[in-house]
């Protein structure tokens, strides 16, 4: 063949083979950005139902002849409605949500889907008796979706996720006044700032950067919104807070410097030891140490109110850096930092499983949570 004319024959050849995969690419990658539109304004709808109270428009984003779908869609109902009684019970207002949303992994075959996202959730709120002084706090949730669509339109077949805001709203403790009609404060004053650790063993202000830094997935969270890549991620393997909690107290570069012993330690080839992990392990650690003292145990209502043993509260005595585990039926099953306190003196603590960045300590627990303060001796 004359060489003259091989040359426009190849580039037809390659055209030929090559323009349908292009097309194909391009279309699927016109899907995916559809597709992400959509989930992102079903993300939003659901932030905006949480301060507004009104879901007339979201159940359009379920497949509602679906058992499943219909299970999800009632999910964030109940969600809406258990924020909103906690809000009422603690004499405030939502008044802002935010949404952001990152696909993880798309996968679309025909008329189905199945997507991966985390979210971050940043929620304001204001006391009713300041509404010049908005809060705001981070929640942080990892989603799996499978989606069908019908006539074009993409619709919720299943959701899966953990959600700290799905509890009973009967269950939600009451928080009487106290004077003048201020919800809860403690009564010694309130200190926004983290106490100087100085020479002293614990690194406090060191722990709480670390707690804030590394929040993960919350809104406000430092780092990308991504953990330390140091340690490992234990979220698959029955949760990642006390793992967390234990690299605030003992990270020896960022963290609160505490020293690691032979039982409470992180090997960075191996892993967590028991203590280091495992809640219950981890408590029990902490208080046959020396490194905590447990200031208080009990319900909301016993570590709330005013004592003799604690006049001015049992939150007077902790402070930023200090901990509070959970019990739930005889056993501790998460911790959280104490990072600082609201303006009217209501601790806010950061946390793994699900990502918290300043949540009020005891939202998404119910009056049967028993919580242990445990402060970090200096």
């Amino acid at each position: 063949m004359n060489p003259k004319r091989l040359g426009p024959l190849i580039i037809a050849v390659v055209i030929v083979i090559f323009l349908p995969l292009t097309v194909l690419a391009e279309e699927q990658s016109i899907e995916r950005q559809q597709l992400e539109q959509w989930i992102t304004k079903l993300f939003d709808q659901r932030a905006h139902m949480l301060v507004h109270s009104t879901d007339d428009n979201l159940e359009e984003y379920y497949l509602t002849s679906e058992a499943a779908a219909r299970g999800a869609f009632r999910q964030e109902k109940l969600r809406k409605v258990y924020i909103q009684t906690w809000a009422n019970k603690r004499f405030l207002s939502l008044t802002d949500a935010e949404s952001r949303i990152r696909l993880v992994r798309v996968k679309i075959s025909g008329n189905h889907a199945r997507v991966s996202l985390v979210q971050s959730l940043k929620l304001s709120y204001a006391y009713n008796g300041k509404p010049e002084q908005p809060q705001h706090f981070g929640i942080g949730t990892r989603h799996v979706l499978n989606l069908q669509r019908n006539d074009g339109v993409w619709k919720v077949a299943r959701e899966y996720y953990l959600d700290p805001l799905t509890e009973n709203p009967k269950l939600i403790p009451e928080l009487a006044p106290a004077e003048e009609g201020i919800p809860f404060i403690r009564s010694d004053g309130v200190s926004l700032s983290v106490p100087k650790s100085g020479a002293r063993r614990y690194q406090r202000e060191r722990a709480v950067s670390y707690a804030n830094k590394y929040a993960g997935l919350a809104w406000g969270a430092g780092n990308n919104n991504r953990y330390n890549q140091k340690y490992r991620d234990y979220t698959d393997l029955g949760g990642d807070c006390t793992n967390f909690a234990s690299q605030v107290l003992g990270d020896p570069e960022e963290g609160g410097g505490l020293k690691m012993t032979h039982g409470w330690r992180y090997r960075f080839k191996a892993g967590g030891s028991e203590s280091w992990v495992r809640t219950d392990s981890f408590k029990h650690f902490l208080l046959h140490s020396g490194y905590g003292t447990v200031v208080a145990r009990g319900t909301f209502d016993a570590v709330v109110k005013k004592t003799d043993k604690h006049p001015n509260g049992a939150f007077s005595k902790i402070q930023p850096g200090d901990l509070i585990a959970y019990e739930m039926d005889g056993d501790v099953d998460h911790f959280s930092v104490v990072v600082g306190f609201d303006v009217y003196g209501y601790p806010l603590v950061n946390s793994h499983t699900a990502d918290r960045y300043q949540v009020p300590f005891d939202l998404g627990w119910d009056k049967y949570t028993k919580y242990w303060l445990i402060h970090i001796k200096d």
